[in-house]
C-alpha cells in the first residue's frame, strides 16, 4: 500500500528507517521490542511520529 499523502510529521516504516540509518526490518524489531510505537496506518503499513523515530535511534556518540 503506497500512502497518497501521509500528515505532516508522520513517516512510513521505510522512511523511518532511512531517517533513523537503518534498515526496515530494524524498525519492526524496535516496535516488537517497545522501543518504537506506531502510531497509526494499518496492521501491516503502520505510520510513526518523526519525533519517535528519532528518539529510538541508538545513542551516536557512544
Amino acid at each position: 500500500m503506497q500512502y497518497i499523502s501521509l500528515p505532516p510529521g508522520y513517516l512510513t516504516t521505510a522512511q523511518a528507517a532511512q531517517a533513523a540509518g537503518v534498515t526496515p526490518a530494524v524498525i519492526r524489531g524496535w516496535v516488537r521490542r517497545g522501543r518504537l510505537a506506531r502510531c497509526g496506518g494499518s496492521p501491516h503499513h503502520p505510520i510513526y511520529r518523526v519525533g519517535d523515530v528519532i528518539a529510538a535511534r541508538p545513542d551516536q556518540d557512544a
